[in-house]
């Protein structure tokens, strides 16, 4: 055998794991595996709050403050993607996340990142969607959605369920309840409760529907129709990761958040009201079980802001001739200065402005986490590329003197408030300086101006 024979020759590891990630099975095998990890049934919230605590945290202290690092922000540099001193953001995105996840709010909201251009609000939404990619992959971020086998013109087909939703889903209310009160039960009074809105997608309604007229209401022989099958988040596929970004109004109608007409199955079916002849692949139903990135989405214009009301506070979109159907989806949204600043002065906007959790990310303020940046991507031996010693020091110098601001309270320059910032002594300085003059500046590195990263970067690839 060749070297290049051996090169591809049959991995049982690989075929193992991908008999893993597309195991299909009853329902009651699927019972089984809740019944030992009840986890499986979380929401997108709990889960994407589970994907980051997976990594590690750690604590330090910084000026007197206690911090928390997220190791998954710091654990993403080997995808090409780099998030470095955005801690305290990061963490009030975590206290968002952790509350959304036991229910206490923010789960009926947008998450909005707010900040100026190039401060890696975008960056943060690309490591979190990679993140549940690879988090569904594993054991413990496995999930799971069904296949109905229906017979039909005497052969039996598999009709998937196009959004992904969670199995239990298709039992009856009051078992449904009983099912998650035991399982809840289990996971213990310190985990956070797992809940399941009752309906189903119209397409689902109408199979179980059918099923059930066919057996007189018995659905434990329903039940028997149901395949479950183990689903993988992808953004690529278009599996529980959707992204929408604004366009202008020729090109952009509001289908494409809540699927359209299928007019192929429309001349099958015969009726625009049979959810067998409609495609229910909007972004906000192909996101379900995971999250939806909204990019700039303060220029939406007003008819795609009235389904993100609803998706946000009840959780649900209206496609056109169908009843609201229920998802469960983290909404991130993100935008600059200058936008959150016309949404705060539009009295029309108010009904999305209650529905928002603002989440604050500003420009670096601290020298060594700013030249990380440009060490990652121009003084890295991975690269291959040269640049003179103190180059990405001086680079990062500069981008932060151009967003602090003048202390009124205290004679320093720039410089030396820069340096302090950064930890390092200055003469007749100490920590409790730095919090006055961090106090007398709130929106420094916010709304305060200077250069982004990108600018910088802009400059190293004209030298």
């Amino acid at each position: 055998m060749s070297k290049l024979q051996n090169l591809i020759k049959k991995d049982r590891a690989t075929i193992e794991e991908y008999q893993k990630l597309n195991w299909t099975g009853t329902f009651e095998d699927y019972l089984d595996i809740v019944h030992e990890n009840p986890k499986i049934v979380r929401n997108a919230h709990q889960r994407l709050y589970d994907m980051v605590m997976s990594y590690g945290t750690e604590d330090y202290k910084f000026c007197g403050r206690d911090y928390i690092k997220y190791n998954f922000f710091q654990s993403i540099e080997e995808s090409g993607v780099s998030i470095y001193g955005l801690e305290e953001p990061l963490m009030s995105f975590m206290d968002a996340l952790r509350s959304a996840s036991y229910h206490y709010g923010p789960e009926k909201r947008i998450l909005l990142l707010h900040g100026p251009v190039g401060s890696s609000k975008s960056t943060i939404v690309t490591a979190l969607k990679k993140g549940l990619e690879e988090y569904s992959g594993t054991e413990e971020g496995a999930l799971y959605s069904f296949s109905w086998l229906i017979e039909e013109n005497g052969e039996e087909k598999l009709i998937p369920c196009t959004m992904n939703e969670e199995p239990l889903k298709v039992l009856p209310d009051d078992i449904r309840e009983n099912v998650l009160a035991a399982l809840n039960k289990k996971l213990g009074k310190d985990s956070y409760t797992l809940k399941l809105d009752g309906h189903i997608s119209p397409v689902n309604e109408y199979y179980r529907n059918l099923l059930l007229k066919k057996y007189n209401g018995d659905y434990t022989k329903v039940l028997k129709h149901v395949i479950v099958r183990r689903v993988t988040l992808s953004e690529k596929d278009r599996v529980g990761i959707g992204t929408f970004q604004p366009k202008d109004e020729k090109s952009q109608d509001a289908t494409e958040l809540t699927g359209d007409i299928n007019y192929r199955k429309l001349a099958l079916y015969g009726s625009e009201s049979d959810p067998r002849a409609f495609d229910f692949d909007g972004e906000f139903l192909i996101a379900n079980r995971g999250m939806i990135e909204f990019q700039e989405v303060l220029k939406l214009q007003t008819e795609f802001l009235y389904d993100l009301l609803g998706a946000t506070q009840e959780h649900r979109v209206k496609p056109k001739r169908f009843n609201q159907i229920p998802i469960d989806e983290v909404i991130i949204g993100h935008t600059n200065n200058a936008e959150f600043e016309k949404l705060k002065n539009n009295k029309f906007m108010e009904a999305l402005r209650d529905r928002t959790l603002k989440i604050d990310i500003p420009y670096l303020l601290r020298v060594s986490n700013e030249q990380k940046i440009y060490d990652f991507y121009y003084n890295n031996k991975s690269v291959n590329k040269h640049i003179a010693p103190h180059t990405t020091y001086l680079a990062a110098l500069f981008a932060v003197v151009s967003r602090i601001t003048e202390s009124s309270k205290h004679d320093m320059s720039l410089i030396q408030k820069a340096k302090l910032y950064d930890g390092k002594a200055v003469h007749g300085f100490t920590e409790e300086h730095i919090k006055e003059m961090q106090e007398e500046s709130p929106d420094e590195g916010l709304t305060s101006g200077g250069i982004s990263a990108r600018f910088v970067q802009n400059q190293f690839s004209n030298a």
